[in-house]
Parts: structure tokens; sequence; C-alpha cells
């Protein structure tokens, strides 16, 4: 078959790739450990289900509004309000079936050939695979480990052009566990105030922080508001990853835009879902709070783990559930050692590599298992490298 040319610019996200690897062995019989999908080992609090139920059986089973139903986009706008300290309405909001459309969506209104893109690497594949999709040139933002996986703003100054459309950050981000400092984000908005181009900041991980640190939103900062679409949603914070339930905060002349593209794709979103996403917002967040408590519980031992195997090195992570520990040391290359680790070992992680050229040299582990599957991946990788 001959295809449009832009599918051969599209890349992956190997997280499903080897997360369908994983259940081949472990229909084999072989035992795995799964620390390769960004996927919150919880279930869904009990107070949502009922919420979506509920709908169900009062007959929310048919179209809704292809941006979210009115009562939904109001109580997005009022949570981001409260919670990004920046004034939004329901006319901000478009809800869409996961997170993971607004990047896409976005990427296609704002990019065509001969616009320039800046995106995280190593950073969560898609961005630069929509990029390239549209033709637009991908400009990596490098994250290395010297600069604590933050924006050199030197040399973000360097790349930025008049060809510059959209600048994409993420913050805790994935895979480096890290947030962006409020000072740099101040001092990226000062690089940006002048030039003619948008922000993406994905948000997916903002309520996922320890020990104080802050998911500080670019939107808060004056002239950014209409400059920023923030990216969020429910499968992270509220352990909904089946329900696919995200949405987009953004100026009311993109909205329409997006919303159109939604109407084009998707048609709506799940009418009973979004229930559920109300109670999520409005319920009890007792849940929420325990399921980030258990996350940071995790965060020391795993890396104290990972750092007690020779050849790794692991920085603390302070948001999201991702340890990113560099590997250099094992004389591995990335994507040989997570093979290596997946087929010898019976754990199941992803190569740096999977999340961009700058990935090199790491490797990322997902948390969201439990202590017990968390140390005996530390034991089994341990024997292998022995």
């Amino acid at each position: 078959m001959k295809f449009a040319d832009g599918i051969s610019r599209l890349g992956t996200e190997t997280a499903f790739e080897v997360l369908a690897k994983a259940k081949a062995l472990e229909a084999e019989g072989k035992s795995i450990i799964h620390l390769q999908i960004g996927e919150p080992d919880f279930p869904t609090p009990k107070n949502i289900c009922d919420a979506a139920v509920r709908s169900i059986q009062a007959g929310d089973t048919h179209y809704t509004g292809a941006a979210g139903t009115p009562e939904l986009r109001k109580v997005i706008a009022e949570y981001v309000s409260r919670t990004r300290g920046v004034d939004f309405t329901a006319d901000n909001v478009v809800m869409t079936p996961g997170a993971k459309p607004i990047m896409f969506f976005v990427i296609l209104a704002l990019l065509q050939h001969g616009d320039e893109a800046m995106y995280p690497n190593p950073g969560f594949p898609i961005y630069e695979s929509m990029i390239n999709f549209t033709g637009a040139k991908a400009v990596p933002i490098p994250l290395t480990q010297e600069n604590n996986f933050n924006i050199d703003l030197k040399e973000f100054e360097k790349n930025v052009t008049d060809k510059t459309r959209l600048v994409i950050i993420n913050t805790p981000g994935n895979p480096t566990g890290k947030t962006i400092p409020r000072k740099d984000i101040e001092a990226l908005a000062e690089i940006l105030k002048n030039r003619d181009c948008m922000i993406l900041s994905d948000e997916i991980y903002s309520r996922i922080c320890y020990d104080g640190a802050e998911s500080f939103s670019i939107s808060k900062l004056p002239g950014f508001k209409d400059r920023t679409i923030i990216l969020d949603g429910f499968s992270k914070t509220y352990a909904m990853t089946g329900w696919r339930a995200g949405y987009g905060i953004m100026n009311t002349e993109l909205a329409p835009v997006i919303t159109k593209l939604m109407v084009n794709s998707n048609s709506c979103n799940n009418a009973f879902v979004q229930k559920g996403c109300i109670e999520a917002l409005t319920g009890p967040q007792d849940a929420v709070d325990a399921i980030v408590a258990e996350f940071d519980r995790r965060r020391h031992i795993i890396v104290e783990g990972l750092n007690s195997i020779k050849g790794f090195n692991c920085s603390t992570p302070d948001g999201a559930f991702y340890a990113f520990p560099n590997i250099t040391g094992t004389g591995y290359k990335s994507k040989e050692l997570a093979d290596k680790l997946l087929y010898e070992a019976g754990v199941a992680c992803l190569s740096g590599t999977s999340f961009g050229s700058y990935g090199e040299g790491y490797i990322r582990f997902s948390y969201a298992n439990s202590v017990e599957n968390i140390n005996e991946a530390i034991k089994r990788i341990k024997k292998v490298l022995a």
C-alpha cells in the first residue's frame, strides 16, 4: 500500500510496545515485573466509579457537546483557576478522550511546514512524533543530568528563532521526574515574551509532587495566560487511565479550533465518564493524597535500590512516578540493557532512547508498582548484571 508521506514521520510510544512483549512472555509462563508503563496500579476511587455507574443507570449514554458537557467544563475551569491561580471560564476548556489528543490537536492546529517547535529531550515521545508529522522542524531542548534535567536557558535562548511557533514544557517531567523551578520558568518567559509563539504546558503530573516541589504553571505569569495551553487530565492523579479523560485550557480563539478537530475525529466525549470526572474534581480527595503518599514511599525505595546496583547512578525525582538512572557505568547501551532486563531478568522497563536521542545512557523505571515487586526487580537486575 502507498501511505501519505506524513505517516513515515510518525513515531510511537515504546511503553505500549514493551507492554505487548512483556504480555507475550507472560503468556509463555515467564514471570514479568512491570516497571515500563506509566499507569498507577491503584483502583479508580470508588466514589468516582459510583458516579459513573449512576450516570449510566440514569441514561447518560448518548452524545454530548464536542468540547465536553457545560457542567464538566465549568468544574474544570474552577479547578484549574484555583490550582493555578489564574481565572479561567468554561469557554477556555476543551475536554478530550485522554490528554494526549490535546497535544495532538494543538500541534496540528499551530504548526506547518517551515515552522519550528521546541520540545524537551528526553521527553514524552509523542511531542517529537507529532511535530515531525506536521512537517515542522522539531528542535530539542536537551535535558541533562549535569543540569538536574532542567532547561539550559542559555542554550534554549540560542535555539529560539523567528520561526519558533510552539514551545513545549513538561513539569513534573516524564521520564526524568523533575520539576522546572519557578525561577527558570520566569526566565524562560522573559526569553519568549516578545516572540510570536505559543506554549504547550504539559501539567499532567501536577498533583504528584514531593518534598515541597512545585508544579508552577507558566500561565500564571503576566502576558502568558492567553499564550499558554495547559494540558491536564484524570489518568495519573485519579488512576483513571482506561477512562480516557483529559482536557486543555486555552484562549477562546484557539478553543473552537480544537473543538472542530474533536468534531472531525471523535465527535464527542463519553457521557458517563464525564460524570465520573465531575465527581473526581468535586468529591473527596483522600484517595489522591493516599496515592501520592504511597508513590513517595516507593520513590525512596526504588532510588535507593537502583543506586545499590553496580554501574547505576539515579538522582531522586521530585514529581511524577518515574526513576531515570544513568546506566553508562554498566557498559551497556540503553536499548541493549532494557532488552536484557526484560528477557533475562523478567523486568520490563524502557530504554532512555524511547524518549529521544538525549536519553541514551539512561533507563526509565515506573514505580507505579508494589514495594514488594520493586524490591524483587532490584534483586533480579543485580543477579543478571552479576
